[in-house]
């Protein structure tokens, strides 16, 4: 059994794969199995991923798009490691992500853990500011904001369990993260920059304006909350989604 499972969604990625790719090949922490669930890809990524000779992969294809969040649940039903981690087939991991995480989670004995990452273009030159891991994650705070990003963050399924993604929403990483701290009290920071984001132009989790409605509505479908609190915890944010992505680079 690895000690690692990473979980990565792939659909008609393969303009960025072969680098992805790379940075989990290049890991200096080798005990890892990585599931890759192909979303029922138009272009070449099947096959870029099956011509990678390491039994460490394992790539899942599925008969028909669903989207990430179908994607992630069914590598996760395969995920057989302790510790959890996402990394989606565009992002990048520098080659001590993996050494780091697991290191720091043994060290603080916590169940969850997330680092800072670099947010970039889609050539991984830095655009923003490095999103920063710098405050402890808790269940309340969380709903004011998603402080934790999936390709940055780990958790101890050996522990926790594994928590899979709802369907139907494109929020479904906020409301795993939720669920998962609802069952524990704090996520810790690890203060150091191990991955690297890629901003596209069309990227959904930027366009805040456009899924305002899908966040309200995780407050008050899933959440079960008030239509008053469920306004209150959206417009929060709203708020500190401008203000994160409003950190220039410099």
């Amino acid at each position: 059994m690895p000690e690692v499972s990473i979980i990565t969604p792939c659909y008609n990625s393969s303009k960025f794969l072969r680098q992805t790719i790379h940075a989990v090949l290049n890991q200096s922490f080798t005990d890892w199995e990585w599931i890759i669930a192909d979303d029922n890809s138009l272009d070449n990524s099947t096959e870029i991923i099956a011509n990678i000779t390491d039994a460490r992969i394992n790539l899942v294809v599925s008969k028909e798009n669903k989207g990430a969040g179908n994607a992630r649940n069914l590598a996760l039903e395969k995920a057989t490691g302790r510790y959890i981690t996402f990394l989606d087939a565009d992002d990048y991991w520098e080659p001590n992500f993996l050494m780091e995480m697991v290191s720091f989670m043994k060290k603080e004995n916590v169940e969850l853990a997330y680092s800072n990452y670099a947010r970039c273009d889609e050539n991984l030159t830095p655009q923003l500011s490095d999103f920063l891991a710098d405050k402890e994650v808790t269940y309340n705070n969380l709903l004011k904001t998603c402080r934790l990003s999936l390709l940055s963050s780990m958790y101890d399924s050996q522990r926790v369990g594994k928590f899979y993604f709802p369907t139907g929403t494109k929020r479904e990483d906020h409301v795993m993260w939720l669920n998962l701290l609802k069952k524990i009290k704090i996520g810790k920071p690890l203060c150091k920059t191990l991955a690297k984001y890629r901003m596209h132009e069309s990227s959904v989790s930027r366009k805040k304006t456009n899924i305002i409605k899908d966040q309200y509505l995780v407050y008050k479908e899933y959440l079960g909350f008030s239509t008053l609190k469920s306004l209150y915890y959206t417009t929060n944010w709203a708020i500190n989604g401008f203000l994160k992505y409003s950190k220039i680079f410099n």
